[in-house]
């Protein structure tokens, strides 16, 4: 059987364990159903996720110019506290920035490696922490915009680390962590403007359930570029990661804008 299209990130539906699909535009995939199986990746070009040409992909599944040009990819995605909207500000586009960042966000805690502190939109809850491969995670606080989330995160990067540790994430060396403990610790470290929206109560737990068969004990990635045909057994998917038999991973988000062709 095979499939073919442009690499976006697996959709992902929370339930135990998390179901992963691959979403072309003709065809899916439930990523799932190929644990255990043989499967072929095949890299086939490139299409820009936004202008649809077939240019060299730069980053975020986006070609450099589209890149450099589109509100989708400004640098208040990476980094929060420079979000602008709450001011009548623009950075690229103030329609689509109001319509972004002028939303509640969650500043969280969660563990994929050692603890690490991160922000998203209210909507994407679980879908971040499923994104990185959490194994927990829990709120924080919860703030009328992006911008009150990224001086959260700033705040707190100085005590918890903003960035996952992969390859421990994948081999699954993951240290136990008591995050409501954390939670409450943290409380003193918040930003002025954001006190107010800190609870007391206790916050949800989410602990994620990975469909992975076999961790791997060592790890390599797979570059389509160099690698542009490779074939393996699939033995578990975390993150965005597909992780197989030999000890390849192969992130999947970082390869968003490639034309790809799998043969199962």
């Amino acid at each position: 059987m095979q499939y073919e299209g442009v690499l976006t990130k697996m959709q992902t539906e929370q339930g135990s364990p998390i179901q992963y699909y691959l979403v072309f535009e003709n065809s899916f995939l439930n990523v799932n159903q190929l644990l255990g199986r043989d499967l072929e990746i095949n890299f086939m070009g490139f299409s820009c996720l936004k202008c649809t040409k077939k240019k060299k992909i730069y980053r975020m599944g986006y070609c450099y110019d589209c890149f450099y040009a589109i509100p989708e990819a400004g640098d208040w995605i990476m980094r929060p506290e420079l979000s602008t909207a709450h001011l009548d500000i623009a950075d690229r586009d103030l329609v689509y920035e109001k319509r972004a960042q002028l939303q509640p966000h969650i500043v969280y805690i969660a563990s994929s490696s050692e603890i690490k502190v991160g922000v998203t939109r209210k909507t994407q809850v679980p879908t971040r922490w499923i994104d990185q491969g959490a194994s927990q995670a829990m709120p924080v606080v919860e703030v009328p915009n992006r911008y009150l989330a990224g001086i959260t995160e700033v705040a707190l990067k100085n005590h918890f680390s903003d960035k996952i540790n992969w390859k421990k994430m994948l081999l699954n060396a993951v240290t136990p962590i008591d995050l409501a403990q954390k939670r409450r610790e943290l409380q003193s470290l918040l930003p002025d403007e954001v006190k107010e929206h800190f609870s007391s109560e206790d916050q949800p737990l989410y602990i994620l359930d990975y469909p992975v068969l076999q961790y791997p004990a060592k790890i390599k990635s797979l570059n389509l570029v160099t690698t542009p045909v490779y074939q393996g057994k699939l033995t578990g998917i975390k993150g965005q990661y597909l992780m197989f038999e030999d000890g390849t991973v192969f992130n999947v988000r970082a390869y968003e804008g490639f034309s790809v062709q799998i043969n199962l």
